[in-house]
């Protein structure tokens, strides 16, 4: 494997392409007794439209995380996470919009652990017993999920922004879509996005990067299986469908989400750049140290829920900012009217560069979180980019380029206000 230093992060990250297309990284952590492991899927609950071997194919909203439910299961019937709990290890997984991840942590039996992984995420194993008997599980998640202010505030949110993205369904899915999920739409998935090159094993801990890598080519053999093509919906350059939506449940003040609709990043450098020049605007504008900030909260228009940044995923991005207030309304124009007075007057230089600084703080200090860092070394190398380069990208930002971003994304057209009201 090859060596990649970063001395400003006291960080070497080893880096290898085996033969069958899977990403393989590694960063030591010599003394620590935990390590880490990641699989992850460049595929997530967005990507249900896709090609695959001259065939077009359409998924049911839920699909994504209705296989990583059942790839737990194996065809001789081993309870998988009993194994893993047997070798000292504890053993999980999650979906999201763009990305699927397994993983476990340990302080011994690495080597086993991991072959176990590797073991039942490539054993695809579904029946139609299986899958139904699954299908009253995840009901109870939607269920769950419908009952979360939080979960029902971001998901009209996202209704409200797009008209075709598919980040409009939940990522659980719907009761009525789930219904439509087969044995042979999880096989379908797995032949399609579960393939060598479309993943990335992602380790960090007191290992040897090339034993890490010899297990996994022993493993996976050299087949290198063509992936699919996903078919994204295209660029919503029109209006938002709603710029408002409210609900009424069980909540003790309103609770709300305000978001601006920003154009798609796209992949590699640039991209980066653009969403270290959007977090940095965000901070600008409504960040605990920002001047709106503190005047909303002496008001006590916001309180300490409040926060915000910027999103971004497989086509689409978006500003945001949530939390409770008495008069959601009057903290989105506020938010409205301080985008416009930065456009007008510029970020202070000072301001600019403490921000900067505090943004390499918080991502270095992240760095401590072996979860942190191996979910963004994954999220970041499926976006074509190097993670740990980002205290170059950040040392090289100007104002500009972050003024240049609110610019785009901050006009009146381009926002909608997702508000849950308490019940009478």
């Amino acid at each position: 494997m090859n060596a990649y230093p970063y001395p400003e992060l006291d960080e070497t990250l080893y880096r290898e392409t085996l033969e069958c297309g899977l990403a393989v990284s590694v960063v030591p952590k010599k003394g620590f007794t935990k390590k880490l492991c990641y699989l992850a899927v460049n595929y997530g609950s967005v990507h249900d439209h896709f090609e695959l071997e001259g065939r077009e194919y359409r998924t049911p909203a839920g699909a994504a995380h209705y296989l990583e439910h059942k790839l737990f299961d194996m065809p001789d019937g081993r309870d998988i996470t009993g194994e893993f709990a047997r070798l000292g290890a504890s053993v999980n997984a999650f979906t999201s919009y763009d990305m699927t991840a397994y993983y476990f942590s340990c302080t011994e039996h690495f080597e086993e652990n991991l072959q176990l992984l590797l073991d039942f995420v490539y054993t695809p194993y579904f029946t139609e017993e299986t899958v139904e008997k699954e299908r009253g599980i995840i009901d109870q998640e939607i269920g769950m999920n419908l009952d979360s202010p939080d979960s029902v505030v971001f998901e009209e949110l996202t209704r409200s922004l797009y008209a075709a993205h598919p980040i409009r369904n939940p990522i659980l899915g719907t009761r009525e879509s789930i219904r439509e999920i087969t044995p042979d739409t999880l096989h379908l998935i797995h032949r399609a996005f579960y393939t060598p090159a479309n993943m990335m094993l992602c380790v960090l801990g007191d290992v040897e990067p090339e034993a890490v890598a010899a297990l996994a080519r022993a493993r996976l053999g050299t087949e290198n299986r063509p992936t699919a093509r996903k078919l994204g919906p295209p660029e919503e350059a029109g209006p938002i469908p709603r710029s408002l939506t409210r609900k009424t449940m069980e909540v003790p003040m309103p609770t709300f989400c305000a978001a601006w609709r920003a154009a798609p990043l796209g992949r590699g450098e640039s991209a980066i750049r653009q969403e270290l020049a959007a977090e940095l605007a965000a901070e600008a504008l409504f960040g605990e140290s920002s001047e709106l900030y503190l005047r909303l909260y002496e008001e006590g228009l916001i309180d300490s829920s409040f926060g915000g940044g910027f999103e971004t995923l497989d086509g689409c991005a978006m500003l945001l900012c949530s939390g409770d207030s008495r008069d959601p309304l009057a903290v989105a124009e506020a938010v409205q009217a301080q985008a416009e007075k930065l456009l007008r007057e510029g970020i202070p230089r000072e301001d600019f560069l403490r921000m900067k600084r505090s943004s390499l703080g918080r991502r270095i200090r992240a760095l401590d979180s072996f979860d942190s860092t191996c979910f963004r070394l994954c999220a970041y190398r499926f976006s074509d980019f190097d993670y740990f380069r980002f205290p170059e990208c950040l040392a090289s930002l100007t104002a500009q380029e972050a003024l240049g971003l609110l610019a785009k994304t901050c006009a009146p057209e381009n926002r909608a206000v997702s508000i849950i009201d308490p019940k009478p």
